[in-house]
């Protein structure tokens, strides 16, 4: 591994795209620094230009390279969280190319909690530009063989380091605004920041600016999705819709925290976890083996509507969106 570390740092350098992981997802990487390596990223996922990158960093000591103004809250939740799965949306310095942020006038950062990413990033000694290795809109690799099959070539070398942890993107807050606000849930939750730094984070809540908020990173309504549309069922109707999708002669994929009722032929019937935390590292796995399974419709029961499970429900609503199928009840 300390050759490919070599290898990753020295491609870095030279402004190629190395694919690395971290807690949550594997993340495509370029010199945050470099406009041109970063508009490899741009190409290899087929991304909008204006779509802002995550500046990933060895440590928070890095923050005020990168922005300014950083309030009294934003670096007790950096004290609090990183390295972990918590991105900050900060007024950006000048060292913040247009390439990363889109333009604007916000830069998002955040320290990775993977051993190997932090050695990435400490031996290259500057950020990380990286948004997760995938195509755009499409479902998060959460191992080095996903990144491979979705980006093959246009990647120069894939840091493996075994399956993500958390398996779901990190929480945003932003700060670029006045007072804090989730702009993406996350396994860091509003009642954990609230308890650090002692304010409103809901997602929707006030913020003393009434401007739009930013764009940042996983924020569309279509995103993470299969090729196959996706449908979320109610938990009481999972058994009759994918029954009268197989009546349509349709092949037909489930996700489901209820036990399979009936056995069929096209029928493909996946038990999910019980609990958010396992259901979260598992999620994109899973939707790549269900896309897989050359299944026609992919069902997934609704999950219950509890905080612990925010994160996980806004990742396939924006996935049903992004097949442009939703038949929750």
């Amino acid at each position: 591994m300390d050759d490919q570390l070599a290898e990753a740092l020295h491609l870095l350098r030279i402004g190629e795209l190395v694919a690395f992981p971290t807690e949550t997802v594997y993340g495509l990487g370029a010199d945050a620094s470099n406009p041109q390596a970063v508009a490899k990223i741009f190409a290899a996922k087929g991304r909008p230009a204006d779509h802002p990158l995550i500046v990933h960093l060895a440590d928070a000591a890095a923050i005020d390279d990168w922005a300014r103004e950083v309030p009294i809250e934003a670096r007790r939740l950096a004290a609090a969280f990183w390295p972990g799965p918590l991105t900050l949306i900060l007024k950006r310095s000048g060292r913040a190319p247009d390439a990363v942020t889109g333009g604007q006038d916000t830069v998002g950062l955040r320290v990775p909690r993977h051993p190997l990413a932090l050695a990435l990033l400490a031996g290259f000694g500057g950020g990380i530009a990286a948004p997760s290795a995938n195509r755009f809109g499409r479902i998060s690799p959460t191992t080095a063989a996903h990144v491979r099959e979705e980006l093959g070539a246009a990647v120069a070398l894939v840091l493996d380091g075994g399956p993500c942890a958390v398996g779901i993107e990190s929480t945003i807050v932003d700060f670029s605004r006045g007072a804090p606000i989730v702009l993406r849930p996350g396994a860091i939750t509003a009642s954990d920041i609230d308890a650090v730094i002692g304010a409103t984070t809901g997602q929707g809540g006030a913020v003393a600016d009434p401007a739009a908020p930013p764009r940042v990173s996983g924020s569309l309504a279509a995103h993470y999705a299969p090729s196959a549309p996706l449908c979320l069922v109610a938990a009481d109707g999972i058994k009759a819709a994918a029954a009268a999708a197989l009546a349509e002669g349709r092949r037909v994929a489930v996700l489901a925290r209820t036990l399979q009722p009936f056995a069929a032929t096209d029928l493909l019937w996946h038990d999910a976890p019980l609990a958010a935390t396992g259901y979260a590292h598992e999620l994109y796995a899973t939707l790549r083996l269900l896309d897989a399974s050359g299944a026609d419709l992919i069902l997934v029961e609704a999950l219950p509507q509890e905080a612990a499970w925010q994160a996980v429900a806004d990742r396939l609503q924006r996935a049903a969106c992004g097949s442009g199928e939703n038949d929750e009840t």
